[in-house]
């Protein structure tokens, strides 16, 4: 038998999945960005007389140990990987991914903000990612929980109660959500799914970085402003979303705040102004109702080169605020924005 090493101890394996898990044959995985600080409960099977142990494979890149356990000597014998059936998200951005990966008919239950796809409706119990209620999570019967790890008290609750959990901290590159892909896909027994999947996003990704390629030089990079809602709240470049910009050859006036801010400062009208962006994304229209009519309508805003030219962005909330499979859906919307841009300028 293999021992996963840096994951959480479970309660015995047979007891924990095997009543209601599915089994797969394959399981690859392909970690090749940087590292990710995300983790799969150790899971282990009690050795029987007719098979040998077996455990989830390693879904974190882990080299796995080999344990002191006897192995059965008939070579006919195979290991039956056994996958969690009754999963529970409490993060949006993973429930994205098991969906995207074809893990969607294992999820169990989702937490109150996994609005999608769509289908997630009707698996929301009123659990809340934030302030989860373990008691009540547990009595849902899962045999696998996956959050984003900022949640320490919850995680060692899990532990104490013998439940395997797989974390998804937010990622910094876009490199970091395929890795994660890739770990949830193993994980759950769609390897194969998760490979292709990265494979497609990477593809799209490789084809909006040739369509950035062959715009025509410009004097100087374009520069944006990135509105979390109508305060001025913005984003740097070290962060998740500020960082697709970056790969884009974008500059981000927010950049340029002296004071910290943790990555998230709060912008003021005339700073904005006096920057005057070439282009404005809106991050907030679903929750906020910001549209670029409102933007235009804000005293200075219509002397803005953004507003006066057109090339002010809305965005999906959910979208621009997760690092899930459907980043390069708001890079693509970037990417026609820069070259909206690009064609005004000719």
């Amino acid at each position: 038998m293999k021992r996963i090493t840096r994951l959480a101890v479970l309660l015995p394996f047979v007891l924990a999945v095997a009543a209601c898990g599915t089994s797969a044959d394959d399981a690859s995985d392909d970690a090749s960005s940087e590292a990710v600080e995300t983790t799969v409960a150790e899971t282990s099977t009690e050795t029987t007389e007719s098979a040998p142990e077996t455990t989830a494979p390693a879904a974190d890149g882990e080299v796995a140990e080999e344990s002191d356990a006897e192995v059965a000597d008939d070579p006919s014998e195979e290991d039956e990987m056994v996958y969690p059936s009754a999963i529970i998200s409490l993060s949006p951005t993973a429930t994205e991914m098991l969906y995207a990966v074809g893990a969607g008919d294992q999820v169990l239950a989702v937490d109150d903000f996994s609005n999608f796809p769509a289908e997630t409706a009707d698996k929301m119990p009123g659990v809340s990612g934030y302030d989860p209620n373990v008691e009540a999570i547990i009595g849902l019967g899962p045999d696998l929980i996956v959050t984003d790890g900022t949640n320490a008290d919850l995680l060692d609750a899990l532990d104490r109660a013998g439940i395997s959990h797989w974390e998804g901290p937010a990622a910094e590159t876009v490199d970091d959500t395929f890795e994660q892909i890739l770990e949830l896909g193993a994980a759950t027994g769609h390897a194969d799914e998760a490979g292709a999947l990265v494979d497609e996003l990477t593809a799209d990704l490789d084809a909006l970085l040739e369509r950035i390629a062959t715009l025509p030089d410009l004097e100087t990079p374009l520069t944006f402003y990135h509105e979390l809602d109508s305060t001025y709240y913005s984003v740097t470049s070290e962060t998740f979303i500020g960082s697709t910009y970056t790969s884009l050859g974008l500059r981000n006036i927010a950049d340029l705040v002296e004071e910290e801010s943790y990555s998230y400062p709060q912008l003021s009208a005339e700073f904005i102004l006096d920057k005057d962006p070439d282009i404005i994304f809106l991050a907030c229209t679903i929750y906020c109702g910001e549209t670029p009519e409102s933007v235009a309508a804000r005293p200075g805003w219509d002397a803005l080169s953004a507003v006066a030219a057109g090339h002010v962005v809305p965005l999906n909330d959910d979208i621009a605020s997760r690092w899930g499979p459907r980043i390069v859906e708001h890079m693509s919307a970037v990417v026609d924005a820069v070259e909206a841009v690009a064609s005004a300028g000719e």
